[in-house]
């Protein structure tokens, strides 16, 4: 092959991706002889194979990894289900990343957002063929996954659900509940509230409200539920719905949500913990910021992303078929968003609510976003 030749050949594969045909046709030898260098596999003498992959680098040739797995009948690809927003499923999605790579495998993610929920995430993941789900914090009714289920491996990671072909992998979210309350008794709260997940939330908003009534239930305490959401704004719309001159203490859903209320009661003027205590969820970056300093449950994602990651390669590479459920110890993490029931007169708080529900002009009807 002349220079020439050789000029035309590289501008053309410039103008699109190179191919296997490409590299044969510069190098004058056959597609098979390509085939087998770019493998690695035994046969072509060192120089050949030197020649030829000095070819396909001046081409700019990449292997088409998804076709090269297709051939074999595998993608080596796992979806994950994830709302971009939601620190702690960052933290998740980032630790199984670095897992499956190690493991050979690719990791595409499926948001959860306005215009696409975490129904149509798993069936776009399923889409792109992805061999297996991680569904991160599932909210979809059981019924739908169960079919879903049909079509490929599904995980749920953080969230129960009783599917008997879908693995499980979460913190004891019940006991995690009952210690804040605890905690929180302990230190002489006894008006003591839950902003919950509501709808948004999934499972998980129920088993955490269920667990906040049958903790308070169990100290002879009166319970308030108030329904929230997963965010800051969600948290600042319910908090806008709190008895200032009766509450000491609030749980909320997760620690964004509580980073709303916080932030709900400094406009207001009430002090955390000095006069309202706060507990988050999730135990996530944000809640370890020093100007924040939530108390919080720490769900072991590390560990999590880890399990959830060997159930799908247990049922993919090494044929498990029976279902799986792991149930991890959820710890309460103290930070200074709790402290004891202050002597001031809670009355004297009385008009708060209003001030505070003034700054926050558009709190209302931002409940699950």
């Amino acid at each position: 092959m002349t220079d020439d030749d050789s000029g035309e050949q590289t501008a053309i594969c410039r103008r699109r991706r190179p191919t296997i045909r490409d590299i044969a046709a510069a190098a004058e030898v056959s597609k098979t002889l390509v085939g087998m260098i770019l493998s690695g596999a035994p046969g072509p003498s060192p120089a050949t194979a030197e020649r030829v992959l000095a070819v396909a680098d001046r081409l700019g040739y990449r292997a088409d990894r998804v076709a090269a797995s297709l051939a074999r009948h595998r993608t080596r690809l796992i979806g994950i289900t994830s709302i971009p927003s939601n620190v702690f499923h960052g933290e998740l999605v980032e630790e199984i990343q670095t897992l499956a790579a190690s493991e050979g495998y690719e990791v595409v993610l499926g948001s959860i957002m306005d215009g696409q929920d975490e129904r149509q995430a798993i069936e776009t993941l399923i889409g792109f063929r992805c061999e297996a789900v991680l569904i991160l914090g599932p909210s979809t009714a059981p019924e739908k996954l169960r079919l879903l289920a049909e079509d490929t491996t599904l995980v749920a990671v953080g969230s129960l659900i009783d599917v008997p072909t879908i693995d499980v992998v979460r913190a004891d979210d019940a006991a995690g509940i009952q210690q804040l309350v605890d905690h929180l008794v302990s230190l002489g709260h006894r008006q003591i509230v839950h902003i919950d997940g509501a709808s948004a939330g999934g499972n998980a908003a129920n088993i955490r409200r269920e667990a906040y009534l049958s903790a308070m239930r169990w100290h002879g305490l009166p319970v308030d539920v108030i329904a929230g959401g997963l965010t800051e704004n969600a948290g600042t719309a319910a908090a806008a719905q709190l008895n200032l001159s009766t509450v000491t203490a609030v749980m909320c859903f997760n620690d964004r949500s509580a980073i709303g209320v916080m932030d709900f009661l400094d406009a207001a003027g009430v002090s955390v913990p000095e006069q309202v205590s706060i507990t988050g969820y999730d135990d996530s970056s944000i809640a370890r910021l020093q100007r924040i300093s939530l108390t919080s449950v720490n769900q072991s994602p590390t560990i999590q992303a880890r399990l959830a990651l060997d159930m799908v390669i247990d049922r993919l590479d090494r044929g498990r078929t029976a279902p799986q459920r792991t149930l991890l110890p959820a710890t309460v993490v103290l930070r200074r968003s709790t402290g004891p029931v202050s002597s001031e007169n809670l009355s004297s708080r009385r008009h708060q609510t209003r001030h505070a529900a003034e700054s926050f002009p558009a709190v209302q009807g931002e409940l699950h976003r």
